[in-house]
């Protein structure tokens, strides 16, 4: 249960008036567990997410299903959703998965490319530039059918075979995302290796190279606990959009003890301890991401889910 009053809400100056969570945990999150969620489930699990009053819920992945077997129900799930009143973006790795997404309606779709070469190696089997060439005539598709595109793009704080990645080499690739015709950017600390000031100088570099502020986003994850403080910073330079798991469900494949995903309601407590507008109603998405965790049969790493949902006991 949330407590009347708290937390109490004191503005800080320089920061916006509301924030739109990208929330991901029916996409990213459940990709990432080891248990296969039923389709049902996972259609209940976006339906409550909306009903809290998220109005962005990444939805699934159009990858094949050898790949990632969590989401290989992509074609039942998404008629099952297609009615509620939010975006809901979905995954589509190459045109073979925009054609299955067109073919059910969805039009608002994203790439996901990397900003170093290893992890697009590792990933996508091949080059970053070659990668790039592959998202082209799927983002050229996507707009002529008068859709929204996301570029997804990974790594853009820290590499685990890499180390540290050059601020131009991550600017190089979000222009040529944006070139092609991305209408905004995730940017994604993959590993969860990120620190405020390193935030700080990517956004600044970023705009200087003639990237929008307006048209980014941010994907922290929280391996190192620096989660929060990374989105203030990119708060405080004006990033609007941020990237969320419910319940912080998702972990990172390539860091040993990551703990996942932001959890959107940690993120949700701080923005509106800070007087910062998101639509969200904290009971009802605490009380869906405890309902998820028990299907997962595990509680739920968000601080505050766990703080919330202990205060009546």
């Amino acid at each position: 249960m949330t407590v009347p009053g708290l937390p109490m809400k004191v503005p800080a100056e320089g920061l916006p008036a509301r924030v739109r969570i990208h929330e991901v945990g029916a996409r990213d999150g459940l990709q990432n567990e080891q248990a296969t969620v039923p389709t049902a489930v996972k259609a209940e699990f976006v339906r409550r997410l909306a009903g809290a009053g998220l109005t962005t819920i990444e939805a699934t992945s159009f990858v094949h299903p050898r790949w990632v077997p969590q989401l290989a129900d992509a074609e039942e799930l998404f008629p099952l959703i297609a009615d509620l009143p939010a975006d809901l973006p979905v995954l589509v790795p190459n045109e073979r998965g925009l054609d299955r997404a067109l073919a059910l309606g969805a039009r608002r779709v994203a790439v996901f490319a990397s900003a170093t070469e290893s992890f697009a190696k590792a990933n996508l089997n091949r080059t970053v530039d070659e990668a790039l060439a592959m998202f082209e005539p799927v983002v050229a598709r996507a707009k002529a059918e008068g859709g929204h595109v996301r570029g997804y793009l990974s790594m853009c704080f820290g590499d685990p075979w890499e180390g540290a990645v050059p601020l131009a080499q991550v600017v190089r690739v979000c222009r040529a995302l944006l070139d092609m015709g991305c209408d905004e950017l995730s940017l994604g600390d993959t590993i969860g290796v990120a620190t405020p000031g390193h935030v700080a100088a990517l956004l600044s570099e970023l705009a200087g190279r003639g990237v929008p502020t307006g048209a980014l986003g941010v994907h922290f994850h929280d391996t190192y606990g620096q989660a929060l403080a990374n989105t203030l910073a990119a708060l405080q330079h004006g990033v609007t959009t941020v990237d969320a798991s419910a319940g912080g469900l998702g972990g990172c494949p390539y860091a040993r003890s990551a703990t996942g995903n932001l959890a959107t309601e940690d993120l949700v407590w701080m923005l509106h301890g800070l007087g910062i507008e998101t639509g969200v109603d904290l009971g009802r998405l605490v009380a869906t991401s405890e309902w998820m965790a028990a299907h997962l049969g595990r509680p739920s790493p968000s601080r505050t889910v766990r703080a919330l949902s202990h205060k009546d006991q």
